[in-house]
């Protein structure tokens, strides 16, 4: 077999962008990809604009979420955080009533950001303090087979508007992750708002990526506040749009809804159809301006791939359920076949 795709570029956000990774690197490794060579890197550039202050600390959830799951440190229950993780420090910052209390760092959590802020506070940008971080985490479980860069070293944050009686405007806005954490994005979301994306660089390494890739993939993370913030920081989508490789998409929506997450709310925010095709198109064929060349959507919404082709994409139908690592595996394997 001829293996085309040495170099893979991933835009991920956090748990269902990690979640892929693993499923990714576990075809790459068992020769199960069709065209891509078994010593094949990938480059994850990650979304940084859910990053939040908590405490004075500097904490990443996307960055995070991708190298404690690839470094085999994740808490593989909640899909985030540590695991075998404590919550003494929490408590006793919410003893002296100190907010937010609807953020939890862990205790073993806590020393990521503790480094990650020291590091931010003496000179060094994000993508270098990233780059350490992962010397503990990737080098040992991947050795150089996987590089994760930042978006962006400047500071990008996703801000939510929501109805607020009380407020003279009628609303109020607030983080993204007080919108996730604490109000479990159970209340419509008005406006999504991205502080700073206009006016952000790409992070060190991230456009050349995405340029000098054999193959880029759209995992199936948010498409408006993960792979969507990515997108938005300038040159990115330039680069997608303009890149030589194929790049292919997998649906995070199934049927009517979202995996996991809130791409339903985000998506109904924006005016885009909740559904695979919505999606897809969303994003657009690279022959009409889009960024997709191929979109991969689940068995159950196979009726959707002849208006996705319709739209210029070459569509397929594969069960799209990440059960284990074979299956995400099977997923990505269908993905690159599309447009291998």
């Amino acid at each position: 077999m001829q293996h085309g795709f040495e170099n893979i570029t991933v835009l991920s956000g956090g748990m269902g962008g990690a979640k892929f990774l693993q499923g990714l690197l576990h075809g790459i490794s068992s020769g199960s990809l069709p065209g891509v060579s078994p010593d094949a890197r990938v480059t994850v550039v990650a979304n940084t604009a859910d990053d939040i202050w908590v405490h004075g600390l500097k904490v990443c959830p996307d960055l995070d979420t991708v190298m404690y799951t690839l470094g085999d440190g994740i808490d593989l229950e909640r899909g985030w955080g540590r695991r075998d993780e404590g919550w003494k420090v929490k408590d006793e910052l919410a003893a002296y009533g100190v907010e937010p209390t609807w953020f939890g760092l862990g205790d073993r959590d806590v020393a990521t950001h503790l480094v990650r802020t020291q590091m931010l506070d003496a000179g060094y940008p994000l993508s270098q303090v990233t780059e350490a971080l992962c010397r503990r985490w990737l080098a040992p479980t991947v050795g150089d087979r996987v590089r994760l860069l930042p978006m962006t070293d400047d500071r990008v944050e996703t801000h939510v508007a929501v109805r607020d009686e009380e407020s003279p405007s009628g609303r109020r806005v607030i983080h993204f992750q007080e919108y996730w954490i604490r109000l479990r994005a159970s209340v419509p979301a008005e406006t999504v708002l991205f502080v700073g994306l206009e006016d952000a660089t790409a992070g060190p390494g991230v456009v050349d990526a995405i340029t000098d890739a054999d193959l880029v993939v759209l995992p199936p993370s948010n498409p408006v506040v993960s792979v969507g913030t990515i997108l938005g920081v300038p040159r990115v989508r330039e680069a997608v749009a303009a890149t030589r490789a194929p790049v292919v998409g997998l649906s995070p929506i199934i049927g009517t809804s979202h995996v996991r997450g809130m791409a339903e709310q985000m998506l109904t925010s924006i005016g885009v159809e909740v559904s695979a095709a919505g999606v897809g198109l969303h994003y657009g064929a690279r022959s009409a301006g889009g960024v997709l060349d191929g979109w991969l959507v689940d068995s159950s919404d196979a009726d959707q791939v002849a208006r996705l082709q319709a739209g210029g994409l070459a569509a397929a139908a594969a069960p799209l359920w990440m059960t284990d690592h074979d299956a995400t595996a099977a997923m990505a394997a269908a993905a690159i076949g599309l447009v291998s």
